[in-house]
């Protein structure tokens, strides 16, 4: 059986503000945010852009990390996105 995955990300709104979330799906998260089918928060704050993410070994992982995030200064999860982009994939 394959391992769940799920993911803990950042989406940087049309305003400049941050929004923290998790999924299973980033790619089709990332759209239903943009058709506004998203979470309320990025209802009319749109188009975001993903800016981080990171998978999870599971659901309750990814809950947990997106709380982490979530208590981030801005500055803090600035850096972290800045930090996350430089890196080269592989």
């Amino acid at each position: 059986m394959r391992p769940e995955r799920a993911y803990s990300y950042i989406l940087r709104c049309a305003d400049g503000t941050f929004y923290t979330g998790w999924t299973s799906d980033v790619t089709a998260r990332v759209k239903n945010h943009n058709a506004g089918k998203g979470a309320k928060y990025t209802r009319g704050r749109g188009p975001v852009e993903l800016v981080y993410y990171e998978e999870r070994v599971n659901k309750a992982e990814a809950c947990r990390r997106e709380w982490e995030l979530k208590k981030l200064t801005r500055k803090q999860k600035e850096e972290l996105i800045s930090a996350w982009q430089e890196v080269p994939e592989d």
